[in-house]
């Protein structure tokens, strides 16, 4: 599988620009706990929840500033067209938790480890289905002894 196969797309984003009340708002109204910091369509940063309440509003910021103020601009990313294991390696090697997905330098999806979750949870399904009709299609409890009235 690909990991454009197993992203969150569109992801959400916001301008440099933004205030930290918007993001804020933003996040809330998406229900989701990072934004990624898009201008032009290239990456800029990622800003988390965290960033926003100790950066920000914890760090002495009021709502009006920037989120490129308290933006981690350092953003590890992850291509559209790498094999998911690719991405199961870039988390387990950097220790994030959320992968912006890029295809050709622009952002396209967000990659979560929830999302990797979800992805183990089919897999487990694929495998656990033939199992799993074979144990319903038995009856319950022990075999019958041979030569046993049934």
């Amino acid at each position: 599988m690909k990991v454009g196969e197993a992203m969150t797309a569109p992801p959400v984003c916001v301008a440099p620009s933004a205030t930290l009340a918007e993001v804020t708002r933003l996040m809330a109204d998406s229900a989701v706990g990072s934004v990624l910091v898009v201008e032009g369509g290239a990456l800029h940063g990622i800003v988390t929840d965290r960033d926003l309440a100790v950066r920000g509003l914890g760090g002495g910021l009021d709502a009006g500033a920037r989120v490129d103020a308290v933006m981690s601009g350092r953003v590890v990313a992850v291509e559209a067209v790498e094999d998911l294991g690719a991405a199961y390696r870039t988390f387990r090697r950097t220790g994030v938790r959320r992968l912006p997905v890029l295809d050709a330098g622009r952002v396209v999806g967000m990659l979560t480890i929830d999302d990797l979750f979800l992805d183990l949870f089919r897999r487990f399904a694929d495998l656990l289905g033939p199992v799993a009709w074979s144990v319903l299609q038995e009856p319950p409890g022990p075999p019958p002894e041979a030569g046993a009235p049934g």
